[in-house]
């Protein structure tokens, strides 16, 4: 379990090529986000890397993104286990979550602004869609709180910057900061809100997570870490933030007050209509000396963020499946990279137990998610390998027998182009796939393993180049 800071997480990151320094000056109005794409849109997953920027035209802090969520590789190491156990950590954090502890003094505060002296144009905040996006956006962690309570919640909300000291934030009602901003609005008070930029690692993991209603992202952030999180308090408002960020910006949402927010980029790979949304005030700048800025990239999948929900919402499905509702033998869920993580694809790979349990826990999937296809193996494929998967769905899946629609599902707004809006609702549908066994099958036409295994001392004899088993190569060997 990890408990570093996300300098900590960098250097380290640095160290195993998965993060890339670049040292060269860049114009932070469009080099950082159109190199992000290439690395997103041109590498394959294992070769993908963040990127750190030295050197930022009109700023004295460095810049990074991609960091936590160029490949599975980068997201296990923010939470300091090996990619396999992913899964098993979010189960873990879910259950076993841990309150944080309040701080006095704080690394995020060591240099204070305040005022006109906090002024946005001095933090490297890119634009990430150059020639489409307005203007630069802040793509991190948002933090709000209830009026009258401690209750406080964390979510990735974009925040197009409109001025040195103003921004207007994608708030939208029914998700948790909107819902915690309008118990102040209601009694005619101002909202507290603060940006958290470059916090420990698994907390930003956690605040990408969806979570149920009263769960609280930093006691889950603690659970991802394996020790409690530590928070101070904002200089000019009331909500504890965590001590070891590089950036807190601090601000006010007054009732009522709206802008023009839009068009962006968003995660499922369009732009976004233009509307309205609220507006923040900015009342502090708080940082490390020598902080480091973080945004989020996102745009066309695959992206960060994608790596960053697909991973979260897994963990959520999986301990909701596993833990809460008995269905002990998933082996493994994944979700693909292509849609935000939400209305995606997810395939669970289990042992069934008995004729009909894999279709059982993949409508059990459907119905607890947003996902609109939900895909389920056995726990011999490798859910990751697409050709894998493509030879189960041949091999196991017979489309009229092992099919399931679930019609007329409620859809948000945004989140399926495939669905038309008839009366301001999307009402769409889900597909179901049971790709387990039904059959018995015939033997692999593969030599036995310890034939195999053999020849793989003659391989390097003959001074073949070297190379890594796949799991769908193991999982067939093993069975042969």
């Amino acid at each position: 379990m990890s408990s570093r800071t996300f300098r900590e997480f960098v250097a380290l990151a640095e160290q195993q090529g998965l993060v890339r320094r670049v040292t060269k000056s860049v114009d932070v109005s469009w080099e950082p986000g159109c190199l992000a794409k290439w690395v997103f849109q041109a590498l394959p997953e294992n070769d993908r890397f963040g990127l750190l920027f030295d050197n930022v035209e009109g700023s004295d802090l460095s810049l990074c993104t991609g960091a936590l969520g160029a490949s599975r590789q980068s997201y296990a190491l923010a939470l300091d286990v090996e990619p396999e156990q992913i899964n098993a950590q979010w189960e873990n954090a879910l259950v076993n979550q841990l309150k944080p502890v309040t701080v006095e003094k704080a690394p995020c505060q060591e240099v204070v602004l305040q005022g006109d002296d906090a002024k946005l144009s001095d933090l490297p905040i890119p634009t990430w869609t150059p020639g489409k996006d307005p203007a630069p956006y802040i793509t991190t962690t948002v933090m709000t709180k209830l009026v009258d309570s401690d209750n406080q919640n964390s979510g990735v909300y974009r925040t197009l910057v409109r001025d040195d000291h103003h921004v207007v934030v994608n708030m939208n009602p029914r998700r948790g900061g909107h819902d915690q901003c309008e118990t102040w609005w209601k009694q005619g008070k101002a909202a507290p809100v603060a940006w958290v930029i470059g916090a420990d690692p698994a907390y930003q993991l956690a605040s990408c997570a969806t979570l149920p209603t009263g769960v609280q992202e930093m006691e889950v952030a603690g659970g991802l870490m394996g020790t409690p999180i530590e928070l101070v308090k904002c200089v000019t408002n009331d909500i504890l933030v965590p001590a070891n960020a590089e950036i807190i910006i601090e601000g006010v949402i007054e009732p009522g007050e709206r802008d023009t927010e839009g068009p962006f980029g968003e995660n499922l790979g369009f732009m976004c209509e233009v509307s309205q949304k609220p507006v923040a005030r900015i009342t502090a700048i708080t940082r490390r000396k020598d902080a480091i800025y973080y945004g989020m990239t996102s745009q066309m999948p695959p992206s960060e963020s994608t790596m960053l929900q697909s991973n979260a919402t897994a963990g959520m499905i999986n301990k909701l499946l596993r833990h809460d509702l008995g269905e002990r033998t998933i082996c493994d869920f994944h979700i693909d990279l292509t849609f935000g993580g939400q209305m995606a694809h997810g395939i669970i790979a289990m042992t069934p137990q008995y004729k009909g349990h894999g279709m059982k826990v993949g409508r059990m999937a459907a119905e607890i998610s947003a996902l609109k296809r939900v895909t389920v193996v056995d726990e011999d494929i490798d859910i990751r390998d697409p050709i894998h998967m493509d030879w189960v769905l041949n091999a196991r899946y017979n489309p009229s027998r092992d099919t399931v629609i679930i019609d007329d599902v409620y859809m948000r707004a945004a989140m399926d182009p495939s669905v038309e809006m008839i009366d301001g609702v999307k009402m769409g549908s889900k597909i179901v796939v049971d790709g387990t066994k039904s059959l018995p099958e015939d033997v692999f036409s593969l030599p036995p393993k310890d034939t195999m295994m053999k020849a793989l001392e003659s391989w390097k004899e003959a001074g073949l180049p070297e190379f890594d088993i796949p799991k769908r190569a193991q999982f067939r060997i093993d069975k042969s």
